[in-house]
C-alpha cells in the first residue's frame, strides 16, 4: 500500500476564490496568479480552476510556455519579466506579456526585431525597493519603451509591501499610492497595482488589472483569516498515526530529546515530516487534527515522521486520521504557530506526497 500522506487539491474551491477576487473589484481584470507552479497546486489543475480569470500571471518562462501547451488561449504575463535575450523570440511566438523593470530590458527590446506585437508591463519601484524604476525614473522608461515599434501596449505596475499594514512606519500603502500616481500622471495605459492583500481591504485601488495569488488557493496575506473573507482552502494535507507509544514522566520525544514528558503521554506518530514538506522548525504544540479533534506536535520533526499527543483523544489509534491543515484546520494558522506563512507551506510540497483532485 502506498504511504497514506496525501494533499486533496479542490478544484471548486480555486474557482470559489476568485469568483470572491473578482466580486472585490467587479470593474477591474483578474490576473489568477500561477507562479511556483501554482503556489504548490500544480499548474494543469489551476489552468481549470481558474479557467475564469482574465490572464495568468507567473514568473517562469518555461511554465508559461508550458500554459500554452495545456491550452491556455488568455493573456499570460511574466511577473519579472524576461531574463535573457534568447527568451524574446519565445515570448514573441506564444504571445505572452512581460514585465520590464530595469534599463538593461529595454536595451535588449530596443535590439529586438519582431513582426509580433508585444504588451509590456512597466514595473514602478514606489518604495518596495525590490524590481522597478524610481518615479522619477519612470517616465524616461515608458517614453523608451513607448518608441519602440514591436511595442503594442503599455500597462503601468507596482507593487505594494504593506497592503495588509497600510499605515506601516517604514512605508504606508498611502505614499506608495501617490508615488505610483505622481508617477505615471498624464501617461496612457492600463493600470495594476492590487495584490491580494489589496483586493481584499483596498478594493478602491483596483484600476484595470489586480493580480490575487495567495488568496486564491485559500491563504491570507494577513488582516483577517481566509475564512473572514469568505475564502475556502484549496490544499488539505493528510496522514495518518502509523504507531502509538505510552510513555513516562521525565522521557523525552524525538531527535534532540527537545520534548521531555511531565506526565504520563500517549504519543503518535504521524507519516508525514519536513522531506514531505512540514516545517522542520514547528515548534511543539504546533496545532494538528487528529480523528476530528485537535492537539499539538511534540518534538522535533523528522525527515519522514512527526509526533503528536494523543493523551487527550483516548479512541485514536494506528490508522487514526490525521489533518496537517486544509479544511479543518487553517494553513495560515499551522504556518503562524512555526513562525512562518502559508505561502512557503503551500509551496514546499515535496514531489513524493501524492495528490488527489476533489470537488
Amino acid at each position: 500500500m502506498p504511504r497514506p500522506i496525501v494533499a486533496s487539491i479542490s478544484i471548486s474551491a480555486l474557482q470559489h476564490n476568485l469568483s470572491v477576487a473578482k466580486a472585490r473589484a467587479p470593474k477591474a481584470r483578474a490576473w489568477g496568479v500561477v507562479k511556483a507552479n501554482a503556489y504548490g497546486h500544480g499548474l494543469e489543475r489551476a489552468v481549470r480552476g481558474l479557467a475564469a480569470a482574465d490572464g495568468l500571471a507567473l514568473i517562469e518562462v518555461d511554465y508559461a510556455v508550458r500554459l500554452r501547451e495545456l491550452g491556455w488561449t488568455k493573456p499570460i504575463l511574466l511577473l519579472e519579466g524576461f531574463f535573457d535575450a534568447a527568451d524574446l523570440p519565445l515570448l514573441a511566438r506564444h504571445d505572452i506579456q512581460f514585465a520590464v523593470h530595469c534599463d538593461e530590458q529595454i536595451s535588449l527590446l530596443e535590439a529586438f526585431r519582431t513582426d509580433a506585437g508585444l504588451h509590456a508591463h512597466l514595473k514602478m519601484n514606489s518604495g518596495m525597493n525590490r524590481l522597478g524604476f524610481k518615479p522619477d525614473a519612470y517616465r524616461a522608461a515608458y517614453e523608451r519603451l513607448k518608441k519602440i515599434p514591436a511595442i503594442r501596449s503599455i500597462t503601468m505596475m507596482t507593487h505594494f509591501a504593506n497592503a495588509d499594514d497600510a499605515g506601516n512606519p517604514g512605508l504606508s500603502l498611502q505614499e506608495q499610492v501617490r508615488r505610483f500616481e505622481a508617477g505615471t500622471a498624464g501617461l496612457e495605459g492600463a493600470r495594476s497595482v492590487c495584490n491580494s492583500a489589496a483586493d481584499l481591504l483596498h478594493p478602491e485601488l483596483a484600476h484595470d488589472w489586480v493580480r490575487p495569488g495567495i488568496m486564491l488557493y485559500g491563504g491570507t496575506p494577513g488582516g483577517g483569516s481566509a475564512a473572514d473573507f469568505g475564502l475556502r482552502p484549496v490544499m488539505t494535507l493528510t496522514s495518518e498515526i502509523i504507531g502509538v507509544q505510552d510513555i513516562a514522566p521525565g522521557e523525552a520525544v524525538g531527535y534532540g530529546s527537545r520534548f521531555v514528558a511531565d506526565k504520563p503521554m500517549k504519543v503518535g506518530v504521524v507519516a508525514c515530516g519536513y522531506a514531505d514538506g512540514y516545517p522542520r522548525h514547528a515548534p511543539n504544540g504546533t496545532p494538528v487534527v487528529v480523528d476530528g479533534q485537535r492537539t499539538g506536535t511534540i518534538g522535533r520533526v523528522s525527515m519522514d515522521m512527526l509526533a503528536v499527543d494523543l493523551t487527550a483523544i483516548p479512541g485514536a489509534r494506528v490508522g487514526s486520521r490525521v489533518e496537517l491543515w486544509g479544511e479543518a484546520l487553517p494553513i495560515d494558522e499551522v504556518a503562524f504557530a512555526a513562525g512562518t506563512i502559508g505561502y512557503e507551506l503551500m509551496c514546499a510540497l515535496a514531489p513524493r506526497v501524492a495528490v488527489r483532485e476533489v470537488a
